[in-house]
């Protein structure tokens, strides 16, 4: 979706030890609901039994998408240039990236996953596996209408590994962190953890999704376009001259 492509299909593969018909149904369920939500067809896969393998209980599952864009209109962040606007779209959470640091945390605050902290109203183990926000249903209608320069999934690595990515030498992405609130989960692992801000930065979404480059003279369209469908996006940040990379401001 990065590259403006629409999604066409998905297979999956899931490997364990022995199959669990019951739980085995609740992950191609939602694997289906993934699929649902991007557009995409599940069009097959496999399912391996391999004992002595893997342990009891566990599974190892992987997948992958196909999607199509026409090579003239792919968005690779050519388009880039000083004084472009980013908008952010809101994560619906910790997402799929970062759990290794997540799991140390859990281990050395000794924290039961079923108890219900402060100020969440569930267990914190059900606010940590808040399913991933799918963002084709908000990027797509973009690409349609606008002429966007560029796009970065904010997945593992953070802001400072996935933003570059669209960047060019001598373009700096300059975010505004006053610019939104940061989501209870983040501020609960920096306190748990005991972690540096800036080093959360540079694992987690932090509250934002994806990030969108565009033109200055369309980034109030492309903004009301997105909140008129229901997506929170706001404006982050700018392009600037200077070392190729992300640079953090409170303004």
């Amino acid at each position: 979706i990065c590259h403006g492509a629409k999604p066409l299909f998905f297979l999956d593969y899931l490997a364990t030890g022995h199959l669990d018909p019951e739980k085995a149904e609740q992950i191609v369920a939602g694997i289906a609901k993934g699929c649902m939500d991007s557009g995409s067809a599940l069009i097959g896969g496999e399912t391996a039994e391999m004992p002595g393998f893997y342990s009891d209980g566990e599974y190892d599952l992987a997948g992958f998408s196909v999607g199509a864009v026409d090579k003239s209109k792919i968005i690779t962040g050519e388009k880039v240039s000083s004084g472009d606007q980013i908008i952010a779209v809101p994560s619906s959470g910790v997402h799929s990236n970062g759990f290794s640091l997540v799991r140390k945390i859990i281990e050395i605050a000794n924290v039961d996953l079923n108890d219900v902290e402060k100020p969440f109203d569930k267990s914190i183990g059900e606010v940590l596996l808040e399913p991933t926000q799918i963002y084709v249903d908000a990027i797509l209608p973009l690409v349609s209408k606008f002429d966007l320069s560029g796009i970065a999934h904010i997945t593992g690595g953070g802001f400072y590994e996935n933003i570059p990515r669209i960047l060019k030498d001598g373009q700096m992405a300059k975010l505004n962190l006053n610019s939104y609130e940061l989501p209870e989960i983040f501020k609960w692992l920096e306190e748990k953890g005991k972690l540096k801000r800036d080093d959360m930065y540079h694992t987690f979404n932090m509250g934002v999704g994806m990030v969108i480059v565009v033109k200055s003279d369309i980034s109030d369209a492309v903004i009301d376009d997105l909140k008129s469908r229901g997506y929170g996006a706001f404006l982050f940040g700018e392009i600037v001259d200077g070392e190729k990379g992300v640079e953090l401001c409170l303004e």
